[in-house]
């Protein structure tokens, strides 16, 4: 039951998202997109009071009620984050808007970008940790909560690893190219054929 609310839920989340774009965009309806675009935390507590019916229903954590957990941290910490994505995207290619600015690629700037996304990561952690600890108290089983420990732990190891990405970009950033030197992506045979026309 679980895994295919959370489904569902994923589902309706780019389901309404899209409803809500296309409703501004190409309806021409701004104020009605935008009505659609907050029933996005309304999928959320949806799932998360499903959740916890299922569970005071009697039925044994499992690994989908500690992803259902995951889930609702991932939504709501990322989630502005996705629309603005969405949206800058949508405006470019429904109404002329100009294209969305790149992420830096390069330096000091790469590693600030690389660090606030772990900070949504720290914050999507935080919140599923929060959930899954809710459960645990609530079913109060040592032995039936342990899958939902487990996930606990998977969840902070995610939270370590891309905490070790983002420092990668600090200790080494990565250096923008000279200015005049050749695309290292062109092929070798393109640049030969570029240096003899000249």
């Amino acid at each position: 039951m679980i895994v295919t609310l959370i489904v569902a839920a994923e589902f309706g989340f780019w389901a309404v998202l899209a409803a809500g774009l296309a409703t501004r965009y190409l309806l021409r309806r701004p104020r009605l997109g935008a009505g659609l675009l907050l029933l996005l935390p309304v999928i959320d507590v949806l799932l998360l009071t499903a959740t916890a019916v299922d569970l005071r229903r009697g039925a044994d954590p499992s690994a989908a009620h500690g992803i259902a957990a995951l889930y609702l941290g991932f939504t709501v910490a990322y989630g502005h984050y996705t629309v603005r994505w969405a949206d800058g995207h949508a405006a470019h290619r429904l109404a002329g808007a100009p294209r969305p600015a790149k992420p830096p690629r390069y330096g000091a700037a790469r590693a600030r970008h690389e660090w606030r996304i772990w900070s949504m990561t720290l914050l999507a952690v935080a919140i599923a940790l929060g959930v899954l600890e809710a459960m645990i108290q609530y079913v109060d089983d040592a032995d039936r909560t342990e899958s939902l420990r487990g996930t606990q732990q998977t969840a902070l190891r995610a939270l370590g690893i891309h905490a070790i990405v983002a420092a990668t970009y600090s200790i080494w950033p990565r250096r923008a190219p000279a200015p005049g030197t050749e695309s290292p992506s062109a092929p070798a045979e393109t640049r030969e054929i570029s240096g003899r026309g000249r």
